[in-house]
């Protein structure tokens, strides 16, 4: 029986990931770079995978004032990122799952002081019984299956009594390591990338009530 949902944050709630990659992919071209998408790729849900800097820096071969191109780089990321709203679905599914009684938690490979501001902004906070972060788990981020065990541990149900849902496939690989159920919710950065290790693949959340899919999940134990 599900008793908890726990949520991925970027790529999932809020299309933090385009505008991530598009301001990097504007940074290299000022500097005469380029920055492939599958690259990009191997990175999304996780932290550490992948050095946008040094990459830069071997393409141009010399080193960059970091602290500047990164203030400029956030500059841009912001611009694009206050023209993001809540991606479809996830508000209906937070609220149906708080009509059906279920634990509500976030799991994500940011930092609170990234995630917690968005989550007050975006009015969401208020549905989430638990919310972890990397720098809860000692700095690891997914596909290390720690934030997604603090969650479940933090909602007091067991991991095989709750669903994931996730964007990326480092996500979902960290999801199904901690013993969960994941529902993969591939975006216009991810929907190209293999979910092999979802129980489950939508196209939205918008796509149908969240009650239909967790009968849909219940069919493929």
């Amino acid at each position: 029986m599900i008793k908890a949902v726990v949520f991925d944050f970027d790529g999932l709630i809020l299309d933090t990931e385009t505008s991530d990659f598009e301001s990097w992919r504007e940074t290299y071209a000022v500097y005469g770079g380029e920055l492939p998408r599958d690259i990009w790729n191997s990175n999304i849900g996780a932290i550490g995978l992948f050095d946008p800097f040094s990459h830069l820096e071997e393409q141009v071969g010399r080193r960059l004032d970091r602290d500047a191109v990164m203030a400029e780089r956030r500059r841009r990321d912001e611009e694009l990122l206050a023209a993001q709203v809540v991606l479809p679905g996830v508000e209906a599914y937070l609220a149906q799952a708080r009509e059906m009684g279920l634990g509500i938690g976030l799991a994500s490979s940011s930092k609170h002081d990234w995630v917690d501001p968005h989550l007050a902004r975006l009015g969401l906070r208020s549905y989430f019984d638990a919310v972890y972060c990397r720098d809860d788990v000692g700095d690891r981020g997914k596909p290390d299956p720690a934030v997604y065990q603090a969650a479940v541990d933090g909602l007091g149900v067991a991991a095989g009594s709750a669903v994931a849902f996730e964007d990326s496939p480092n996500g979902a690989l960290a999801a199904k390591r901690a013993g969960l159920f994941c529902v993969a919710v591939p975006n216009q950065m991810t929907r190209d990338l293999s979910f092999d290790h979802a129980d489950l693949r939508v196209a939205s959340m918008a796509a149908q009530p969240l009650g239909q899919l967790l009968l849909s999940l219940n069919g493929k134990k």
